[in-house]
């Protein structure tokens, strides 16, 4: 081989070690994409206007990496971040469909979730007499799967009251439990 295309070799050599070294980018979102939009843009290289060459930092560094699968910005669930799992579900839709009474000594409600994410939830039936007094309440969890319904049933705890119900009061979302 000659000594020009040793030179041609060992130039581009260097040069491709020197582009390794100042961490020149392919593109992954160093450059004109703004927000959490981390799937490309306009070029990356030395001159991305997204990184930071400020040398008056006292020595000190920071990388401000993109690709990091995200941690930085929804938290770290041992795999890549922002999984279903770790999501929190809206409150569902709560609806009474039979008050107490002495043959049931419970109502019936059916809770339906209506987001993306399983969830569990909170319910609570107030039970009032004709006045409109609470006479005993009643809480429970119920696990209700992503986009279903599911019939719950909440007894009265006091059963002495239990003859005096005559109506059942509810908050028609459940917060998630």
């Amino acid at each position: 081989m000659t000594s020009r295309g040793k030179t041609l070799k060992l130039t581009a050599v260097s040069a491709l070690v020197v582009l390794a070294l100042t961490g020149f980018s392919t593109g992954r979102g160093h450059g004109g994409t703004s927000g959490g939009d981390h799937d490309g843009g306009s070029g990356g290289g030395c001159s991305s206007s997204s990184q930071n060459h400020d040398s008056s930092s006292g020595g000190s560094h920071r990388d401000y990496d993109d690709d990091d699968d995200y941690d930085d910005d929804y938290g770290s669930s041992g795999g890549s971040g922002g999984s279903e799992a770790s999501m929190s579900p809206d409150a569902a839709t709560v609806t009474l469909v039979d008050c107490a009474s002495e043959e049931t000594p419970y109502a019936t409600v059916e809770v339906a979730n209506t987001d993306t994410v399983d969830g569990t939830f909170s319910v609570t039936v107030v039970f009032e007499d004709a006045a409109g007094e609470e006479l005993d309440s009643g809480t429970e969890e119920v696990f209700v799967p992503a986009g279903g319904t599911t019939p719950v049933r909440i007894p009265v705890n006091d059963a002495e009251s239990v003859p005096l119900i005559e109506e059942c009061a509810l908050d028609s979302y459940a917060p998630a439990a």
